[in-house]
């Protein structure tokens, strides 16, 4: 369970703030969408594979 604490008189935007940032950084959300589908392991790495060779080659076109 996510806990804000609240400081006296702390505006309630910014503890929505607070709370919006923390439950981001527990990645439920990213876990939820990414078991809507099935996708094979093979697939998986090899798109893996694929952003590693795009890294690579956007990091070489720097230098």
């Amino acid at each position: 369970m996510i806990i804000v604490p609240l400081k006296e008189g702390e505006n309630i935007e910014r503890a929505l703030k607070k709370f919006k940032r923390k439950f981001e950084k527990t990645g439920v959300i990213r876990e939820l969408r990414s078991r809507q589908a099935f996708i094979k392991p093979s697939v998986r790495r090899r798109e893996k594979i694929k952003k590693a060779i795009y890294v690579q080659k956007m990091q070489e076109s720097e230098e």
